[in-house]
């Protein structure tokens, strides 16, 4: 989640080798996604091949290397971080500013006529590249999938392996679910959609199903695999070395096949199936072109995976599961930021990464913590206006009573995840620093307190978490708010709280789970963001206008919100009273958890004080 620092790369050789492997290969251009060949967020070490040929390496992002240029795409929430991270060799392409196009408008937009495109076909989505190649037809360019990765090539003996942790079986107890039960409702979908089979291709997606949880990505409990799901059969295909005892013994009837074994069986599966016109092979709209190629073009239909909205709605198991990891952390959360500010008024130095290492110290003594959920960002400064920056241990900031401290943290346990954001100042801050601050607590307040219709998606309220800083002429370039997965990863879909209009296809419904973090960003000076975890549910309204039924958030981070950065001038009587409820709730949960700690309690108590 974050970026390891913000150290430049020279890539002048590394991009030479790939040019000589591009005109090998005779293609003018290659297309370097962020994703691996699940369309995974973050990555296994050996798929990083981004942020090796470009020296970038935030989570977001695609590089376009030509024969005489190289481009690197990305949005707002890196425009900071990949400025300090690319070399001289690269041009820097800000997605969502005007006259900046994505990296697939430029393919046809802005390449020569009769291009050939390199692409690598495990790495891009089918659905992106039947768009493009639509696209790319009237300049008679065309993508060309290419036997070998020749980032990998450059890349060479260095590449680290592909990692092969153990998996394990994870319990009803915390699931709430068998995954025989999910996987008869997996099958109901498949009926109503048609379909003779799918072919499951996110890591996450194949952890939920199964009811098991891995180590292969560092952060998300996931482990390589893919999935087969027919009427008849169930087939993951694993290294089944990976599979520890109890994960084999609740495998039922499930069959294992090795994981490379995917391609060679989908070759056949359309034959096996005796797919007619109107029974084919379902497709999540994020599997691979090669897995596509591999069924064949009329045996596949590709549609949003119905397990990203089966995962999406939590179960009463697992939302008591969120609620009560978050009260343990937020226990966590108090004792290192009381311990902060006690090492600041003592004149201690700690520097970001040491900070970092403290929090994770105070997590790790927590009852089922599995691990950190991402890179903990833990920015003073100006470092917190980078908004998604990892500090470097070798080479970081101290952090500083008389600047703003911006942490955003989150982590795994085996009853859920959690992922939250607190901004201090352990001094005195600036009016330009309070007023900010308030907006961005407005804008928090106002997702909290919301209450919508069913049928509402993330995107029609995402305005009213800006409203506040629009009022000022302030304004962030990221969402509002991402589905969180349960003791899985901490971005999850299909729904968000955000501009992005892709988030008005999916409505938020009662289970969901959905992060609410607003924020502002001051480049050079500080950021600031607020961000707390939602469980989406059914509220009662005086009326029910359309007989729609109405829907609200229920707030399950426990952690104080900074009242030294408050402009309590700024704020109504309804906000004040909502800062005061939620503060009394959070001494409430989170003070029985720390009788042990006299210094976090003291601290907790006046942070929790009325304002």
């Amino acid at each position: 989640m974050g970026a390891d620092g913000v150290h430049t790369v020279n890539t002048t050789e590394r991009l030479a080798k790939l040019r000589e492997l591009m005109k090998q290969h005779s293609v003018q251009a290659f297309v370097v996604p962020s994703e691996d060949q699940h369309s995974s967020e973050y990555l296994a070490n050996c798929d990083k091949r981004r942020a090796f040929i470009s020296g970038f390496d935030g989570s977001a992002g695609c590089a376009v290397i030509t024969t005489d240029k190289a481009y690197l795409f990305t949005d707002g929430r890196y425009f900071l971080q990949a400025e300090k991270q690319l070399d001289k060799n690269w041009e820097l392409m800000k997605q969502g500013l005007p006259d900046v196009p994505t990296w697939q408008d430029f393919l046809y937009k802005n390449l020569e006529p009769a291009t050939r495109i390199g692409i690598d076909a495990t790495l891009i989505a089918a659905s992106d590249a039947e768009s493009l190649t639509k696209q790319l037809a009237p300049k008679h360019s065309k993508l060309v999938s290419l036997k070998e990765n020749l980032v990998d090539v450059v890349w060479g003996e260095d590449r680290p392996s592909r990692p092969k942790n153990p998996v394990f079986h994870l319990d009803e107890k915390y699931s709430g679910q068998s995954q025989v039960d999910k996987i008869a409702k997996l099958r109901e979908e498949i009926k109503k959609k048609k379909a003779e089979a799918i072919v499951v291709t996110m890591l996450d997606e194949v952890a939920w199903l199964f009811n098991l949880r891995g180590s292969d990505i560092d952060y998300n409990p996931v482990f390589f695999a893919y999935a087969v799901v027919t009427m008849d059969e169930v087939i993951l295909f694993i290294d089944s070395a990976q599979l520890d005892d109890t994960a084999r013994q609740n495998l039922d009837h499930v069959y294992t096949k090795p994981y490379y074994y995917i391609f060679e069986h989908l070759n056949g599966i359309s034959r096996n199936l005796e797919l007619g016109r109107e029974s084919k092979i379902l497709l999540g709209d994020r599997a691979s072109l090669a897995i596509a190629d591999a069924i064949g073009k009329d045996n596949y239909t590709i549609a949003r995976s119905p397990i990203a909205d089966l995962k999406a709605i939590k179960n009463k198991t697992e939302l008591e599961g969120f609620r009560q990891s978050h009260i343990r952390d937020g226990a966590a959360l108090v004792r290192y930021f009381s311990w902060l500010e006690e090492q600041l008024n003592r004149g201690a130095v700690i520097n970001e990464s040491q900070g970092a290492d403290k929090l994770e110290e105070f997590r790790s003594e927590l009852d089922l913590f599995r691990g950190l959920s991402f890179d903990t960002i833990s920015g003073t400064g100006p470092n917190g206006a980078i908004i998604h920056y990892k500090p470097d241990p070798n080479d970081c900031a101290i952090i500083k009573k008389d600047q703003v401290y911006l942490c955003d943290s989150g982590a795994q346990f085996l009853d859920g995840t959690t992922d939250v954001t607190r901004t201090w100042h352990f001094g005195t801050p600036t009016n330009e620093e309070k007023r900010a601050f308030t907006r961005v607590l407005q804008g928090h307040i106002a997702i909290d307190t919301a209450i919508f219709p069913n049928g509402t998606t993330g995107y029609v309220i995402d305005s009213f978490a800006r409203r506040a800083l629009w009022q000022d002429g302030l304004d962030y370039r990221h969402g509002t708010g991402h589905g969180v997965g349960h003791f899985l990863n901490v971005h999850e879909g299909p729904h968000g709280i955000g501009v992005r209009i892709v988030l008005n296809n999916t409505p938020l419904k009662a289970g969901m789970t959905v992060s609410n973090e607003p924020g502002y960003y001051a480049d050079g000076k500080f950021g600031i963001r607020i961000e707390d975890i939602v469980l989406v549910r059914e509220v009662k309204t005086p009326n029910n206008f359309g007989d729609k039924g109405y829907l609200g958030f229920e707030n399950v981070t426990m952690c104080p919100i900074h009242k030294n950065l408050v402009d309590v001038s700024l704020l109504n009587e309804q906000e004040k009273k909502w800062l005061d409820d939620y503060h009394a709730e959070t001494w409430e949960k989170v003070s029985p958890l720390l009788k042990d700690d006299t210094r976090a309690l003291e601290w907790l108590k006046r942070e929790c004080s009325p304002l």
